[in-house]
């Protein structure tokens, strides 16, 4: 983990850090805004918007579901921003390259288990009793087989093992017989996720589950989230001859089709977050490039960078504040800073008042850091 007090002297697209820092502002608990909202409005049109903060219980998707995703495709961005091959250069050369990122898969598969709080009953660990799969685990594999491909292969070639990836996965969870199930069982005990993770996942899986929802054979799709993320970071930093709304306008409508690609293919295999279809992959690459589109047009070409400025202070430190979540009682602490006032107003108000509360106080640490330049990378 690298601690950086100065500024990067290379442009950042602010747009990314910026979506980035969206992304993450849902899971730091704005999720919980539109249920404080119905509590103080009585507007029953909030239930929509609070249903939307919550993962489908199956099949089905919201947009509290594109969140993980969203944040993969976005290291793959980053990555096509300013892609490097390392197959040419000597082998002393590359050692560094994959020694720094054989070291950030295990520090986040590491810091997944923390976040988890996964050693079971506590020290001594038992290795049998850690949850070994995570949210920041699929990050770093997604991130570090897109990175091998990215450093080590042309861009024709990805895009084949992009589509390959697809297309086998959709295969193997449709005509994989699984004993005492048959094939194309999409169910949690009757999947080929639910068997290959009962059989290879060591460790404990989610909740006791029949398979992990971070689990070993779902992390190959969530590769080309990342891939995605690769082609559109190389689209957005090549010159475009009719200019860079023209961008946004291919932009936005390839992922008006890939998410209208995913949707079709739901009639087949199901769109379903933890099995992680390959029609799931395909309605969150869609959106999660509507997104940058819309993003990128508001801040980097509009530069309305003062409206997206507190998302961009999340996103600078996306992670660290992701696993601070886990570890920090801030609803504790805003309570400790904030509780009086809030207990002074109006009973319908306490509820919205104290998530802007636990949000401000994320947000004022986040904003003290970046202030100091202290951006904490993984």
């Amino acid at each position: 983990m690298d601690v950086a007090r100065a500024k990067v002297s290379k442009p950042r697209l602010m747009s990314l850090d910026a979506l980035r820092g969206f992304d993450m502002f849902w899971i730091l608990g704005g999720e919980a805004l539109f249920a404080g909202l119905l509590l103080l409005t009585g507007w029953q049109g909030w239930q929509w918007f609070d249903a939307q903060m919550h993962h489908s219980q199956w099949h089905g998707f919201t947009f509290y579901d594109l969140i993980f995703p969203l944040f993969i495709f976005l290291s793959g961005v980053a990555l096509g921003l300013s892609p490097k091959r390392l197959d040419s250069l000597p082998v002393a050369q590359r050692i560094p390259v994959y020694k720094h990122a054989v070291k950030r898969l295990l520090l986040l598969i590491f810091l997944g288990v923390l976040y988890n709080h996964g050693w079971g009953s506590g020290a001594p660990v038992v290795p049998g009793e850690v949850r070994y799969a995570s949210v920041l685990g699929r990050i770093a594999f997604a991130w570090f087989f897109a990175a091998i491909l990215v450093w080590h292969t042309s861009l024709r070639t990805q895009i084949i093992v992009t589509i390959g990836l697809l297309v086998g996965y959709a295969l193997l969870q449709l005509f994989f017989p699984v004993p005492g199930y048959g094939a194309g069982n999409f169910t949690a005990q009757g999947s080929v996720n639910g068997f290959i993770d009962t059989h290879l996942l060591p460790g404990v899986s989610y909740r006791n589950r029949p398979f992990d929802p971070e689990g070993i054979l779902s992390t190959i799709p969530a590769v080309t989230n990342a891939l995605a993320g690769v082609f559109v970071g190389h689209f957005i930093v090549k010159p475009h001859p009719k200019g860079e709304w023209t961008k946004v306008a291919y932009m936005l409508l390839t992922g008006a089709l890939v998410l209208g690609l995913g949707w079709a293919l739901d009639y087949v295999v199901p769109v379903n977050k933890d099995l992680w279809t390959s029609s799931f992959t395909l309605v969150t690459i869609g959106w999660s490039l509507i997104l940058l589109s819309i993003f990128y047009a508001v801040v980097d070409l509009l530069k309305w960078q003062k409206l997206a400025f507190p998302f961009v202070v999340i996103g600078c430190n996306a992670i660290i504040i992701y696993l601070a979540s886990s570890l920090i009682n801030w609803k504790f602490t805003a309570q400790g800073l904030f509780g009086g006032v809030i207990e002074a107003t109006p009973a319908s108000a306490q509820q919205l008042l104290l998530v802007i509360s636990v949000l401000f106080v994320q947000w004022l640490l986040l904003f003290w850091m970046y202030k100091r330049d202290i951006f904490i990378k993984v």
